[in-house]
């Protein structure tokens, strides 16, 4: 059986797999991630095999090709709402130096990853959860400034698996409907994004647990 820290679900697309064994794929493959594949029905199993059989083999031993940070669910996911967010009227209608603190918190966080260069597999995606409380103590924080703008966190997404199949969620937490989009002033801007890095960098440093003998500075901004 072929096994990687990342599902295959785009490469089973490109084969010409239907959108729901695709989906059906990705869900069975975060399962015997987590719970193990003793835990699954043995039909389920033998999908597994099956769409793994398909896929073109993984190269093996020192020759075998990393993947790269900036290609993993996670950091994607968060570089697919950073885009989102520029693009966005909320964004793109502001002047003076101005900007909203979102984008500015996301792009701290993947200058983190970059940084640190956590392995980001199932632990540390788990552990990352974490950092969603995190993110609205920052957001609460910027919003008691000033402006605060509105943007649809859900709707990118829902646009995205129009297109494709993802097991992406929320940026907020699912069920969360909350549009808040704080604007920072030009003058605002340089401090948030110092306190952003400092707290996500070292929540991230602190939970994620390829990071546990990580012996590099604190990140900051």
């Amino acid at each position: 059986m072929q096994t990687s820290e990342n599902n295959r679900a785009g490469e089973l697309k490109d084969l010409g797999w239907s959108p729901e064994d695709v989906r059906k794929y990705e869900e069975l493959w975060e399962y015997r991630q987590r719970w193990g594949a003793i835990n699954l029905e043995r039909e389920d199993r033998l999908f597994l095999r099956k769409a793994e059989a398909a896929l073109p083999k993984l190269p093996s031993g020192k020759g075998s090709e990393k993947k790269r940070t900036q290609d993993k669910s996670y950091y994607r996911w968060l570089a697919f709402y950073l885009e989102a967010m520029q693009t966005s009227p909320a964004e793109t209608s502001l002047s003076g130096g101005a900007q909203g603190a979102w984008p500015v918190l996301l792009e701290q966080e993947l200058r983190a990853i970059d940084y640190y260069e956590p392995v980001l597999g199932l632990p540390d995606t788990l552990k990352a959860k974490e950092l969603l409380p995190i993110r609205e103590q920052l957001i609460q924080q910027a919003a008691s400034g000033g402006t605060v703008l509105a943007f649809d966190f859900v709707e990118p997404l829902e646009a995205l698996k129009r297109q494709e199949t993802t097991s992406w969620k929320p940026l907020r937490g699912e069920g969360n409907t909350d549009t808040s989009y704080p604007v920072l002033a030009a003058d605002a801007v340089e401090a948030f994004r110092e306190d952003a890095a400092t707290r996500i960098g070292a929540a991230m440093r602190e939970r994620f647990p390829s990071l546990k003998e990580s012996d590099k500075a604190p990140f900051g901004a």
